[in-house]
């Protein structure tokens, strides 16, 4: 192996570079038998190898997908059960504060000796005063009566508010295992494409890497942004601009399912954080990003376009111009240019 990596002289590229591809990755089928994987069999041809190691990536990043939409409910009701929480919270503290406006109340009439307001209105000879204490008595009883009203009224709110609290507590329960749940399917697939490429030499882990198109070289923010003006396609608007100078800065930049940002993005939240530098707010998934603004045909593509792939939408790009655009692949390839025949094409939006 050692020789034959002398007498390599010039890197490949084009259909030499997919022919070598072929080749190493055929040797990774013959050499290693990828026994005990549960996903692989020593028979497998290179495309096989190819299209298994593929469909366990695109798995996983559906279930992503699924994880970041989740997790996005998770943080919405975590939020309302907090909020409703600290309603109750206050409004028990002005419980107690009429609770004990009552109890004053209750202590004065004691220390008067428990003696009725009329009888004591009666014992005045004086007429005036009489009538004065008739009625500061009914102002009294008025202001009682709507005290005590005021408390139940109170005692039912709060009991509706903490009834509604465990609801959302029910509800995040539920989430909670839910996201759980798309956690270990992501890990699960991932950990079963890593078993397969991991019983491939480095050699031949390159070859399939390089297979997979694109690239993830830096590149100077601006003058990218220059060189996509100066294309036959223009961004639309300086928003859309801002996002493909955002993308562009994130080139070379890790994969890691979850992440939106700014060492690490998944997919979308590798859009959403470009969109986001530009001041426009995309929700968090592929599937519901598909719906963020004007749908567009693929010949009406133009750069700052997000791009969807997969039949259940469970990939997404941004389009830059020239039939390429930026995206998070998968794990173990950062953020890239590629061209958007790579992956079936499922539809374009272009936000607003």
């Amino acid at each position: 192996m050692a020789a034959h990596r002398k007498r390599k002289q010039h890197p490949l590229t084009g259909p030499a570079a997919r022919t070598a591809a072929t080749l190493a990755l055929a040797g990774a089928a013959t050499a290693t038998g990828f026994e005990g994987t549960g996903y692989a069999d020593p028979g497998l041809t290179p495309a096989q190898i190819k299209a298994k190691v593929d469909k366990l990536y695109q798995e996983a990043e559906a279930a992503t997908e699924k994880y970041n939409g989740v997790k996005e409910q998770t943080a919405g009701l975590r939020t309302s059960l907090n909020s409703l929480r600290d309603e109750a919270a206050r409004r028990t503290e002005r419980l107690n504060t009429s609770r004990n406006a009552l109890g004053s109340i209750a202590t004065a009439q004691y220390r008067a000796g428990s003696i009725d307001p009329g009888v004591q209105i009666a014992l005045t000879s004086d007429p005036d005063e009489y009538l004065e204490r008739a009625a500061l008595a009914d102002r009294v009883g008025e202001r009682q009566a709507a005290a005590v009203a005021g408390v139940r009224q109170q005692l039912v709110d709060i009991a509706q508010l903490r009834a509604e609290a465990d609801e959302r507590m029910n509800d995040l329960t539920v989430r909670q295992s839910e996201l759980a749940r798309h956690k270990s399917t992501v890990q699960e697939k991932l950990a079963g494409a890593e078993r397969l490429l991991a019983r491939m030499t480095a050699e031949q882990r390159t070859a399939y890497d390089s297979s997979q198109g694109g690239t993830e070289a830096p590149y100077d923010v601006r003058a990218s942004r220059s060189a996509t003006l100066r294309g036959s396609l223009r961004a639309p608007n300086a928003r859309a601009e801002q996002a493909i100078a955002y993308a562009y800065g994130a080139l070379g930049k890790p994969y890691v399912w979850g992440a939106t940002g700014p060492s690490s993005y998944d997919c979308s939240g590798l859009t959403q954080a470009a969109w986001r530098s530009a001041g426009v707010s995309l929700p968090r998934t592929t599937y519901t990003q598909i719906s963020a603004g004007g749908r567009v045909s693929r010949s009406q593509l133009a750069p700052g376009d997000l791009v969807f792939f997969y039949s259940g939408v469970t990939h997404v790009g941004l389009y830059i111009g020239g039939g390429n655009m930026i995206h998070a692949p998968r794990p173990g390839a950062p953020v890239r240019i590629a061209p958007i025949d790579q992956m079936p094409f499922a539809g374009a939006t272009r936000p607003v």
